[in-house]
């Protein structure tokens, strides 16, 4: 097996583990608040990180998360975590995963906007029809818009802005640490919530508590598939295979969560999604000034071999 199928398997395994991962957060949620279910994950997740920190030898906290780029990169960590937790409890998955597809495009938009990064006018055109996916699916009208559609817009610009940030953080902070401030972050998130969402006045039940269980472990295999996708294969020829993620998304949409995507919705996931993989094409496989991974622990995990 050549190392672009073996590289390719593993993408597309990390984006179904992922896809699973989103569905029982989202079936938790259905028998918690929200806000709890997103302070469960994010400790569960902030409990790996550091032990692997403590297994690695190194402080869990690096001093640089007081430094102005961490502080940055949080905040736009922190908004685009709570507005993904409340994307998903309160909106199909459907369309939520297909409008989170677009922030390769945001962050290629916000490199040229904020980092000096150069498009040509067909990456141009590329991001005009991504957007126009989003609106497809979004139907910004009086007649058919629905509020709550805003959550996985805001999760989006949230994502990019971190990722933007993070491509300018101290590169002496490991993957490791950046996990472990990015769950930290989801935590607050959480805590955030709360006043809105509030706690449960009763225990929830062992069913979605272990929901959020066994996302947190999906998530795990997720980030080490990616790991293996990322340091396997041509980066151009893997990267591409990001976007089955949002097959996955469907499926489970239409099987677990009874929806029924309507064509507005396939289209628009279509182009996001067509627009997406050509800008990737004209790219190299590489976003301007954006790293390659979607969450703070894909980022985390994902790092060059010579730094573990």
């Amino acid at each position: 097996m050549s190392d672009n199928l073996r590289g390719s398997l593993a993408m597309v395994l990390a984006m179904a583990a992922f896809a699973i991962e989103d569905a029982f957060f989202k079936s938790a949620t259905a028998a918690m608040p929200v806000s709890v279910a997103v302070t469960l994950f994010g400790a569960i997740g902030l409990a790996v990180f550091v032990a692997l920190s403590v297994k690695a030898g190194e402080a869990v906290f690096h001093p640089a998360i007081l430094t102005g780029p961490m502080f940055l990169r949080s905040a736009f960590e922190l908004g685009g975590r709570l507005f993904f937790a409340l994307a998903l409890a309160f909106t199909p998955l459907s369309s939520t995963s297909a409008i989170l597809q677009s922030a390769p495009l945001v962050v290629t938009l916000g490199a040229v906007l904020f980092l000096g990064a150069r498009v040509g006018p067909r990456r141009w055109i590329a991001m005009s029809v991504g957007f126009l996916g989003v609106l497809l699916i979004l139907r910004p009208t009086p007649a058919s818009f629905e509020a709550t559609s805003i959550f996985a817009v805001l999760a989006t610009l949230g994502f990019a802005g971190r990722d933007l940030a993070t491509s300018i953080s101290p590169k002496t902070m490991s993957g490791r640490q950046l996990g472990t401030l990015g769950f930290m972050v989801l935590v607050l998130a959480g805590l955030v919530l709360m006043p809105f969402y509030g706690t449960p006045t009763q225990f929830p039940g062992w069913q979605p508590m272990g929901a959020v269980a066994v996302a947190a472990l999906v998530g795990v295999v997720a980030y080490n598939a990616l790991t293996v996708a990322m340091r396997t294969g041509d980066i151009a020829v893997v990267t591409p295979f990001r976007y089955s993620r949002l097959l996955f998304a469907l499926g489970f949409a239409v099987v677990w969560f009874d929806e029924r995507p309507d064509w507005l919705t396939l289209a628009g996931a279509v182009l996001i999604v067509a627009s997406g993989l050509y800008a990737l094409m004209r790219s190299g496989g590489k976003i301007p000034s954006g790293p390659k991974a979607e969450t703070p622990v894909e980022q985390a995990l994902a790092e060059p071999k010579d730094t573990q």
